[in-house]
C-alpha cells in the first residue's frame, strides 16, 4: 500500500515538473498532438517507477501479542547502541534502520529426533517439544547479545540449550531410571532450562518423546515382567497366609466350641449325678413300672423242682 501511495505522489511530482499537464506542451495551433505529446508523461512515469523503485521508505505494522524494535544500520554498534521499541504502525527509512518482531505469547516448537547419552553411557533418541514464552521487558537485551530474529533464535541459541538441558539431565538418570520417572525426569529438564534462558525466555510443558534402543527396551520389558511376576507371587503368598489364617481361625473356633459342648455335658452329668438320690431312683422305677408281676418267682434253697415234658427227657 505504501508503494503505491509513493508512486501515486512521485509520478505526481513529476508531472509537475515536466509540465505534463500543460496542454500547449503536447498538442499544437490546431490541437492536433504532437509528435512527441506522450514522452513527457511516459518521462513521468518512468521517474516515479524509478524513485519508487530506489524509495527507501518502509512502514510496518506491530501486531497485537508481539513486541517490535527498530535498530540501526549504521554507526559502529549497528542496533546494539540504539535500540528502541516500537508500537502500532511504524515508518521507517529501510537504508539506515530495520524492524524486529517477536511475539510474547505462547508459541509451540517441535524439533527433529536427535541422540543423547544417558547415565551408564547408554544411548537413546529424543524429539524434545515445548512450549516458550519471551520475556517482554527483555527484548531489546536479548537482539543486543543475539543479534538475530525469532525464528533463526528458536533454530540457534534456544534449541542449542534446550537440547544441552537434556543431555545433561539425562547424564544423572540411567536409562531405565527415565522410563521409571519420566514425569521427574522431564521436569528437572524444564528445571535446567529455566535456570539457562530465564533472562529473556520461560519454558514449559516439555516432552523428550525419548525412545531408548532396541536392545535397552527388551532389557526393560524383561526387567517390568519379572517385577510383575514377582508382584503377582508376593500377592498369591499374602492370599495364601490369609487363607490359612482363616482355617486356623475356624478350627480354633471349632475346637472353642467343642470345649465348650463338652464343659457343657459335664456340668449336666454332674447335676443329674447330684440330683440322684435313692429315693429319687425308686420313683423313677414306679413312673417306669408297667403293674405286671412276674409268674414265677423262686429264691434261693426253695427247692424248686419243675415236670419237664417226656420229649424233653429224651
Amino acid at each position: 500500500m505504501i508503494s503505491f501511495i509513493l508512486f501515486v505522489l512521485a509520478f505526481f511530482l513529476a508531472a509537475v515538473f515536466l509540465g505534463v499537464f500543460k496542454r500547449s506542451n503536447y498538442r499544437d495551433v490546431s490541437g492536433k498532438i504532437k509528435g512527441g505529446g506522450f514522452l513527457r508523461p511516459v518521462g513521468a512515469f518512468l521517474i516515479a517507477f524509478i524513485l519508487v523503485a530506489i524509495n527507501p521508505v518502509n512502514v510496518e505494522r506491530i501486531d497485537a501479542g508481539h513486541v517490535g524494535i527498530k535498530v540501526s544500520n549504521v554507526g559502529d554498534n549497528r542496533g546494539v547502541g540504539k535500540t528502541e521499541y516500537v508500537t502500532g504502525w511504524v515508518l521507517y527509512n529501510s537504508w539506515i534502520s530495520r524492524i524486529f518482531e517477536f511475539p510474547i505469547h505462547q508459541q509451540h516448537i517441535d524439533y527433529e529426533a536427535a541422540d543423547i547419552v544417558t547415565k551408564g553411557g547408554f544411548r537413546a533418541t529424543i524429539k524434545p517439544s515445548f512450549n516458550y514464552s519471551i520475556n517482554a521487558g527483555n527484548v531489546a537485551d536479548m537482539f543486543s547479545n543475539l543479534r538475530i530474529g525469532v525464528k533463526e533464535m528458536e533454530q540457534g541459541w534456544l534449541k542449542n540449550a534446550i537440547v544441552g538441558s537434556v543431555n545433561d539431565v539425562a547424564n544423572r538418570y540411567t536409562v531405565d531410571s527415565i522410563f521409571n520417572h519420566r514425569e521427574e525426569f522431564e521436569s528437572d529438564i524444564v528445571k535446567e532450562c529455566n535456570k539457562r534462558v530465564s533472562k529473556w525466555f520461560n519454558v514449559s510443558q516439555l516432552r523428550t518423546n525419548i525412545v531408548p534402543p532396541q536392545e535397552i527396551s527388551e532389557s526393560i520389558v524383561a526387567k517390568t515382567r519379572a517385577i510383575q511376576e514377582v508382584q503377582v507371587a508376593e500377592n498369591r503368598r499374602q492370599v495364601a497366609v490369609a487363607d490359612a489364617e482363616r482355617k486356623i481361625a475356624e478350627a480354633r473356633g471349632d475346637s472353642a466350641q467343642a470345649v465348650i459342648q463338652a464343659a457343657g455335658r459335664a456340668e449336666a452329668i454332674k447335676k443329674e449325678q447330684t440330683s440322684l438320690t435313692p429315693l429319687y431312683i425308686d420313683y423313677i422305677k414306679v413312673q417306669k413300672w408297667s403293674g405286671q408281676v412276674p409268674t414265677t418267682v423262686a429264691g434261693n434253697n426253695t427247692g424248686f423242682m419243675m415236670q419237664l415234658p417226656r420229649d424233653a427227657k429224651e
